[in-house]
C-alpha cells in the first residue's frame, strides 16, 4: 500500500494527547464551539495543526490544475477542508481530507444537503497533504476510514519530497499505483483524461 515509503521516520507514534473532548453523536449534532480544524477518533476531537506555508501553497497549485479541468468538463466539484466526513456514528469518526471531490454524476446525494457542515456519503476523490505529525499508524487509520467510507481514489502528497502517490480502492483495501515525480503524469482512474505532473504542482516551492 506505500505507506512504509515516508512513514519509516515518523515511527514512534505521538504522545498521547491530554484534555481532549469526547462527543457522541447527538452531541456533536448540538456542537457550537468555534474549532473548526479537527478529526473526531472514537468520539475524541483531535485538533489538527496549522499548516506551514509551503503546504498552503501545494495544496492552491493542485486546486487550481484540478478545478480548471473540472469546470471545462462541467465533471463537479472540488473543494478543501475544514468540512467534515462521518465515517461511522458510533463511536463517532469523522475525517477532514485537505480536498475532495464531488463529481456531478452523484449531485443528487449532495445538492440538497448545501446548507450542512457535514456529509456521510463518500467523495470520490480524496488528497492528503502529508505532514510531519503523520504517524504511521495515524495513516494508516486515516486509510482504513476512507475504505470504510467508500472512497475510490486517495492522492498521498510528500511536500517534502515533490512526489504523490496514488491509491486505487480495492476490495481489501488501497492498492498502490505507485509514486510520481518530475514530469511523470499522475495516473488518476477518477479524474480520466486529466494531465497533470507533480513539476506542475511543486514548482518555485522545491530546493
Amino acid at each position: 500500500m506505500g505507506l512504509l515509503r515516508y512513514n519509516l521516520a515518523m515511527a514512534v507514534a505521538a504522545p498521547h494527547e491530554q484534555g481532549l473532548k469526547y462527543l457522541d453523536w447527538e452531541a456533536y449534532l448540538r456542537w457550537e464551539d468555534d474549532l473548526t480544524h479537527y478529526e473526531i477518533i472514537d468520539g475524541e476531537v483531535h485538533p489538527l495543526p496549522t499548516p506551514i506555508l509551503k503546504h498552503q501553497l501545494v495544496q492552491a497549485r493542485l486546486s487550481d490544475c484540478i478545478r480548471a479541468y473540472l469546470n471545462s468538463h462541467r465533471l463537479g466539484e472540488l473543494l478543501t477542508a475544514p468540512f467534515d466526513f462521518v465515517v461511522r456514528r458510533e463511536p463517532l469518526r469523522t475525517r477532514q481530507p485537505d480536498l475532495f471531490f464531488l463529481p456531478s454524476a452523484r449531485e443528487a446525494e449532495w445538492r440538497d444537503r448545501l446548507y450542512e457542515p457535514r456529509l456521510e456519503i463518500a467523495p470520490e476523490l480524496v488528497i492528503e497533504l502529508l505532514s510531519p505529525s503523520d504517524t504511521y499508524q495515524r495513516w494508516k487509520e486515516k486509510l482504513q476510514d476512507y475504505h470504510r467510507l467508500g472512497v475510490r481514489e486517495v492522492w498521498a502528497v510528500d511536500v517534502e519530497a515533490g512526489e504523490i502517490e496514488v491509491l486505487a480502492r480495492e476490495e481489501g483495501g488501497y492498492r498502490s499505483l505507485g509514486w510520481f515525480s518530475g514530469e511523470q503524469p499522475v495516473p488518476t482512474q477518477v479524474l480520466t483524461g486529466l494531465v497533470l505532473t507533480p513539476a506542475e504542482v511543486f514548482a518555485g516551492v522545491q530546493g
